[in-house]
């Protein structure tokens, strides 16, 4: 083959690479397009007022998942006879500060009923604090304040009132306790509206025994951010 028909082929060749490389070029962002600018995100960091969706795990101070929406995370608890709440993705916006006491989450139980979980105001705002600067798929560790008001005591006159029995009680067993973001109303008022909070014994005397229903960590996935318009 001639010098000249050598440089034909080759310039073919090359003419062929760039065809190939546009269309393929041109189908990734036609499939880019379809996703619209959400495929963005992918790549962006949670900033201020941003609107993030999170996978997220509750849990106590043993470690053991209190709430989830982590299907892995519940399979684990289960096989060790340990039953969390499950609840939805949630969506909280970066770095904005609940204006309620608490803020209720819908969670499922064991035999499948559905019930409100109080995720209190100071939980839900470290979380949200946490959020600014994490991308899509990004996972941390939250640390969740506590208040001595998470810690209380219960007599053995309470107790009984509640037809529990003090000696049927051990430490490290869990209630199901009501809270509210009117604790008066709700002490005055039976129908009050209260949720779900999750308490355990943390020590025990033959006066009473005292429940603490604080948290300490939370596990968070960043699903999804929403961009603030």
């Amino acid at each position: 083959m001639g010098e000249k028909k050598k440089k034909e082929a080759q310039t073919a060749r090359w003419k062929q690479v760039i065809v190939v490389g546009a269309c393929v070029l041109f189908v990734v962002l036609m499939i880019a397009s379809g996703m619209g600018s959400s495929w963005l995100t992918m790549f962006s960091s949670a900033k201020p007022g941003d609107t993030v969706v999170i996978d997220y795990t509750i849990y106590n101070a043993n470690g053991t998942p209190i709430v989830t929406t982590d299907k892995t995370v519940y399979q684990k608890a289960v096989a060790r006879g340990v039953y969390p709440l499950v609840a939805k993705q949630m969506s909280v916006i970066a770095n904005q500060s609940l204006t309620k006491a608490l803020d209720p989450i819908d969670v499922y139980t064991v035999n499948g009923q559905t019930s409100q979980f109080a995720l209190f105001g100071s939980e839900y705002n470290a979380i949200s604090s946490q959020l600014v600067g994490m991308k899509t798929n990004q996972q941390k560790t939250v640390a969740l304040p506590s208040t001595s008001a998470m810690s209380q005591p219960w007599s053995a006159e309470q107790l009984s009132l509640n037809k529990v029995n003090i000696d049927n009680v051990s430490v490290g067993d869990v209630f199901t306790m009501g809270v509210s973001d009117n604790p008066a109303d709700l002490a005055t008022n039976q129908s009050a509206v209260s949720y779900l909070r999750l308490a355990e014994v943390s020590r025990k005397s033959s006066a009473g025994i005292v429940v603490d229903f604080g948290y300490p960590t939370a596990d968070i996935r960043v699903v999804s951010i929403n961009n603030k318009a």
